[in-house]
């Protein structure tokens, strides 16, 4: 038995621990493994790479992936998915086992009914994955956003500010609802729960006035739009391969409004990669 493993899509903690579980308990089991590189584009480009006990040791705590990715959609490119099934056959992969998200898996998915064997492993810090709680990734994104506001209250208190953090996530909001409220956030505005600007600078107002509190955390996520904005705040108007833009840019269209608005001081932190 040879198995085949790439990671797709955004790089996210956990990728080289997976790796390393699957090719450990793969040797264990007497079967080869082969990583593949670059996602969905090494099985276009047959681009692979050998995986056994050498090649993974040392990578548990590595952030990254040893097998690199790519936002690649094989059913996007000329004979793409001709070419992933057919270069499967050329090195012998029985099986494969992509990790990643979405996208990659909605790849994946595709593969699977035109009979390719395969196992997902869902990864994304997004967590918007269904059949899941909890995918590989997404605890140490709301972790990371957590330990991000400890370090900003101090600095938020000693001025008086208004502290936006904006953090990752696409159009799903668990990691700032979930970092938001470990981390102690004011504010949390998250897609798919509407809100206006006013709304927000009242709640600031009250917390300031009435809590008699000199500061506020608000954490918003990058999909997170007003109502009176028809689409997310993008950062560029390309998209990938499968047809998404880059998100962001939310954090600094609040703070000039929320300024201009209550006289608070307003600053922005973009959390990503």
């Amino acid at each position: 038995m040879k198995v085949g493993v790439l990671t797709g899509g955004g790089d996210a903690p956990g990728l080289n621990a997976a790796i390393r579980a699957i090719t450990r308990k793969s040797l264990s089991l007497g079967w080869d493994v082969l990583g593949i590189r670059r996602g969905w584009l090494g099985l276009i480009e047959l681009e692979t790479m050998p995986l056994d006990r050498d090649a993974v040791r040392g990578i548990l705590p590595q952030g990254g992936t040893i097998l690199g990715t790519s936002r690649t959609n094989p059913y996007q490119r000329p004979d793409g998915s001709r070419l992933v099934t057919g270069n499967l056959r050329k090195v012998g992969i029985d099986a494969l086992i992509p990790i990643g998200g979405e996208d990659t898996l909605g790849v994946a998915l595709k593969f699977s009914q035109e009979g390719v064997k395969l196992v997902a492993v869902p990864k994304t810090i997004d967590n918007d994955l269904s059949g899941t709680e909890y995918c590989v990734g997404f605890d140490t994104a709301v972790n990371e956003v957590v330990r991000a506001l400890d370090r900003l209250h101090p600095t938020a208190a000693a001025h008086h500010r208004v502290m936006i953090v904006e953090v990752m996530g696409r159009d799903a909001g668990w990691v700032a609802t979930l970092g938001g409220l470990a981390g102690g956030a004011d504010v949390i505005l998250a897609p798919g729960l509407p809100f206006t600007i006013e709304e927000v600078c009242a709640r600031l107002r009250h917390r300031h006035q009435e809590g008699n509190r000199q500061f506020s955390i608000l954490v918003v996520a990058e999909g997170a739009t007003p109502p009176d904005l028809d689409t997310p705040i993008i950062q560029e108007s390309s998209v990938d391969e499968f047809g998404h833009a880059r998100l962001g840019g939310i954090g600094h269209l609040l703070a000039p409004q929320i300024e201009a608005r209550t006289g608070y001081e307003t600053r922005v932190t973009v959390l990503g990669h």
